[in-house]
């Protein structure tokens, strides 16, 4: 299926407006919703309950689409906790693991706000934050980390595509600095599953945060942490009740096995069982296709703006995917977007991108952001760079 305008007409949406913010949430392809719907109107039952027929097809659908996850990072099934989101995912791992007083952290300046605040928070712990510095270009460098971490440094945490600037980390090197380091590694993998190959074999990483909804082109509320099988207990349950127990008595009570005893209460059993047709979905088009169709857009993208005048570019063109941020001298970004969507329908983000600290490393006081997915064409690009070279031009005379 690597036909563009065959896969667009499964995204109704297209009809209406040009979608360019990918990074934020994708869209839903119609196969996604037709399986939710089914499941509402089908076989609507809670999972892990009931002895009736629905009630175990339910289970059945929520196993297989964790077994077809795990396949398409290459980890275990086991190894795949169901969440709400990657910021769930995350959270997860900053209030499970034992952190002692005077163990340290290291993560990066250009992380969204997920895969900062949760550590910041352990500060008041008495466990102390290294923030790395990236450079202008927004690769965090391994010389760096290696200068930043010692003997107590408990975790790296780093994002595997920047979410503000799109620039991509070298996460193998980096969990190898970790583990030479005996540190732990978690990776946030938000901005980089669907859209570039994700194993988990060759990253290495001990936890790797993922969301259903941005390049998987599944449903919002949906999401997954990896958690590396030989480390499982080291990581505390956190959220407690029904579904995380296999016995319980007036004082004491006995957890399930890892994953379940991390999926507290009823899921979001018809987002996951969209997240299992999602990954059909993507594995028919091909994850390397749509790397290649998003890296030929972004390099586009990134061309045409270049040329407009007054306009700035953050970042590296040579080490950037899927995301293109820039400003519009003497504009702020939100007008910019705000005049994007209400004279051409064009669908952009502006301002910080939920990664304060990363735009003010850049010198910006926040940016438009453009984000595509393999359901953006050159035309959509083409409509884009007028529109802002419109704005442009009016904005400077």
């Amino acid at each position: 299926m690597n036909n563009i305008e065959q896969v667009r007409s499964d995204f109704p949406i297209l009809n209406d407006l040009i979608y360019l913010d990918s990074a934020s949430t994708s869209l839903t392809p119609k196969q996604v919703v037709e399986a939710m719907n089914e499941y509402y109107f089908r076989y609507n039952a809670n999972i892990g309950r009931g002895a009736y027929r629905i009630a175990i097809e339910a289970s059945n659908k929520v196993e297989e689409s964790r077994g077809k996850i795990a396949k398409f990072i290459n980890a275990k099934e086991n190894e795949i906790i169901f969440t709400k989101n990657t910021t769930e995912a995350i959270n997860t791992v900053a209030n499970g693991l034992n952190f002692e007083k005077g163990d340290n952290i290291c993560l990066s300046n250009i992380e969204h706000h997920s895969n900062l605040i949760p550590w910041l928070n352990l500060k008041q712990k008495g466990i102390k934050v290294n923030i790395i510095q990236a450079n202008s270009e927004g690769i965090v460098e391994k010389e760096n980390i290696k200068e930043n971490i010692n003997n107590r440094t408990k975790l790296i945490a780093i994002t595997h595509i920047s979410n503000s600037i799109g620039s991509i980390q070298d996460v193998e090197a980096i969990g190898k600095i970790a583990h030479e380091n005996n540190s732990l590694f978690l990776v946030d993998g938000a901005q980089s599953l669907g859209h570039v190959k994700v194993n988990l074999k060759k990253i290495n990483a001990d936890f790797m945060a993922f969301p259903g909804h941005k390049g998987l082109l599944g449903p919002v509320g949906t999401g997954f942490l990896y958690l590396k099988e030989d480390i499982s207990n080291e990581l505390k349950t956190i959220n407690l009740g029904g579904g995380t127990i296999t016995n319980v008595e007036e004082e004491n009570f006995s957890l399930e096995n890892v994953p379940q005893r991390f999926e507290a209460g009823t899921l979001n059993i018809s987002g996951i069982i969209g997240l299992n047709t999602a990954v059909d979905y993507i594995n028919k088009i091909k994850v390397s296709n749509i790397e290649k169709h998003c890296a030929y857009l972004t390099k586009k993208i990134w061309d045409k703006l270049s040329k407009i005048e007054g306009l700035i570019l953050y970042g590296s063109e040579k080490n950037t995917h899927g995301i293109v941020s820039f400003n519009i001298d003497g504009i702020n970004s939100y007008d910019v977007a705000k005049i994007l969507d209400e004279t051409r329908d064009i669908c952009v983000r502006s301002g910080f991108h939920c990664a304060i600290p990363g735009i003010k490393h850049l010198n910006a006081n926040g940016t438009v952001r453009v984000s595509v997915h393999y359901y953006n064409n050159m035309s959509d690009v083409e409509k884009l760079a007028n529109s802002t070279e419109e704005i442009a031009k009016v904005f400077s005379s």
